[in-house]
């Protein structure tokens, strides 16, 4: 919904909270539902209110847990039953400096006041380990924003009398936390609040009203940020940009004025604002975001353009140049089959509000955000957390490239006329083994990713995957592949789940980026061997439809699987482990545990 995104009207969506609820379920997506418990150091009602829409936007329908006012730390730290029944898949601590009442003062010790950070830090460590020992799901944790006021003044932020200064170093302590604990996240409400305006987010009249710890009208601000980052813990990020070029990547029209006349680079003003945004670009590009371009223009031009000497993007930098005069829905349809993605799996840049409106009429889930004036493009992009990260693995920083191999393999299959021999000459090799710790990260990633090619869709956290990793009621073969153009990296997954001589497939599922390559039969291979070694008699597979995974629909039997049932819920399949199983992979040399 368009009004959901970024920059929304906070009042708005307040006064209209259930009109948009009712709207987006009237959309009948295909949501992922999920158990979202809220642990409070001040109210939260309005908070999980809205908190609901904007994950309702992402696809991810919640149920939630609210502890009473302020019980945040006995619902973690003693046995809680409800919460307990409730199984969260997340736990939001909204914690704020509101719950740091005691600060040092000028007149207390270095000792003392090193003394009372240590036991803020106790305190908030044996919450995390306690949730963590409890439910083993992510935790969300509130960073402190900064203090309404500063008794030493600027000196506030130096001295470690200031509270300033002992706020930040707990921020601090923190951070440390978040960077050794896996499934540990934190909510940036000190930058939040300062984009915000700190003044109007900690006005004290809404805490000593209502006991809540910053404006009622910011909420909206803070409930976006953490459905960000909870989308982004079950794969809903957006995967990459689709660009315009004319006054989006440097400023002019490139077919009247010339590529010595458009506005990019250090020069004016305005060729600066231009240039600072293809920076940012360049940079989301380093944490994996792929890049295209969708352009009225000629090929020629705007080539011509990315080659500009103070240009920071060049051609080698996009995966998919569409530069023609085709409609830009029709483009963008195009770009996301090239990429083996769906369309809305991209965000569609572009300065004019009339495309921006055609590709979000045409292709519904498609954002097409409203950048504003040039000088506000990386403010509007980036605010809106499309690729907010939350993990970060190998995969996600080669992914350029990967997507760009990709490319070099369908301009290669466009020149073999039998597709077995296009498959042969890819030269792939694959290692399917059981989870290893040092995939275990990209593994979770991709079961919250995967869509279209996923038989269950189920999701995991990575404690989860690390758990199901360490019990051996469980057959675990995750798949990579490589061929000569390079390392697509972990691109399939497979759990099945033993009960007596029966192998029930909880999960099965394949990165888009190698349909069509026969990795499935390799799987395959693997998975039968691994249950016959084990003394499986019979394979279970499972299928449910969502509005994404139809081309799956009929996979078990083409894997030699015999449909057992159907309803509308999904279909069971049958598979008999026997010696005399004929593996059936023949394109790629795999190596696998024996």
């Amino acid at each position: 919904m368009k009004e959901l995104e970024y920059p929304f009207d906070a009042g708005w969506i307040l006064s209209n909270r259930r009109k948009i609820r009712k709207s987006l379920l009237a959309e009948n997506r295909n949501y992922i539902e999920k158990n979202i418990a809220v642990l409070g150091g001040s109210t939260t009602a309005n908070i999980v209110q809205i908190l609901d829409l904007f994950l309702m936007n992402h696809g991810i329908k919640a149920a939630f847990y609210e502890s009473e006012y302020g019980m945040y730390y006995e619902d973690a730290v003693f046995e809680n039953q409800e919460l307990f029944a409730f199984r969260p898949d997340i736990i939001y601590i909204h914690t704020t400096n509101r719950n740091v009442p005691e600060v040092p003062t000028a007149l207390d010790s270095i000792e003392s006041i090193d003394a009372l950070l240590e036991s803020y830090m106790q305190r908030f460590e044996t919450i995390w380990e306690k949730l963590s020992e409890r439910y083993a799901c992510p935790v969300i944790q509130n960073n402190f924003e900064m203090p309404l006021f500063r008794l030493l003044g600027n000196r506030d932020a130096a001295d470690k009398h200031g509270t300033v200064n002992f706020l930040s170093r707990m921020n601090q302590r923190f951070y440390d936390y978040a960077e050794n604990h896996k499934d540990f996240f934190i909510c940036d409400i000190n930058y939040i609040s300062a984009d915000y305006g700190l003044k109007d987010w900690s006005d004290p009249f809404y805490w000593n009203m209502y006991k809540y710890a910053l404006n009622v009208n910011a909420i909206p601000w803070l409930s976006f940020n953490v459905a960000n980052i909870i989308k982004s813990i079950f794969g809903k990020n957006k995967k990459g940009l689709v660009l315009d070029l004319d006054n989006t990547l440097w400023g002019g029209v490139i077919g009247d004025d010339g590529v010595e006349n458009i506005k990019i680079g250090p020069e004016t003003p305005s060729g600066q604002v231009y240039l600072e945004f293809q920076e940012y670009i360049k940079r989301l590009k380093q944490t994996g975001v792929i890049l295209n371009i969708n352009s009225k223009n000629d090929a020629s031009n705007a080539l011509s353009g990315l080659r500009h000497p103070d240009s920071a993007l060049a051609p080698e930098d996009f995966i998919e140049i569409k530069a023609n005069w085709e409609p830009k829905d029709r483009n963008m349809s195009a770009i996301a089959e090239t990429l083996q993605l769906l369309p809305e799996s991209l965000v569609f840049v572009d300065d004019n509000p009339a495309e921006r409106h055609m590709v979000r009429e045409q292709l519904p889930g498609v954002c097409a955000p409203e950048i504003g004036e040039s000088h506000e493009y990386i403010q509007n992009i980036d605010r809106n957390g499309f690729f907010e990260v939350t993990y970060l693995s190998a995969d996600d920083l080669k992914r350029n490239e990967m997507y760009k191999e990709n490319a070099e393999r369908t301009k290669l299959q466009g020149s073999f006329s039998d597709y077995g021999e296009y498959l042969s000459s890819l030269s792939m090799k694959a290692v399917i083994k059981s989870f290893e710790p040092v995939y275990m990260a990209r593994i979770a990633q991709l079961t919250n990713k995967s869509n279209q090619f996923n038989l269950t869709t189920r999701r995991y956290t990575q404690a989860e995957i690390e758990g199901i990793s360490d019990n051996k009621k469980f057959i675990t073969l995750y798949g990579r592949l490589e061929d000569r153009f390079g390392d697509n990296g972990v691109v399939s997954v497979c759990i099945g789940r033993m009960d007596d001589d029966i192998c029930h497939m909880d999960l099965w599922l394949m990165s888009c980026r190698v349909l069509k390559r026969t990795m499935e039969f390799a799987m395959m291979d693997s998975l039968v061997y691994r249950c016959r070694t084990a003394g499986v008699a019979e394979i279970r597979g499972y299928y449910y439809p969502t509005q994404k995974n139809g081309m799956v629909k009929q996979f078990y039997e083409t894997m030699g699987f015999v449909l057992v049932s159907e309803s509308p819920e999904g279909t069971v399949w049958s598979f008999k482990v026997k010696d005399s199983y004929k593996k059936q992979n023949k394109y790629i040399q795999v190596e696998a545990e024996i």
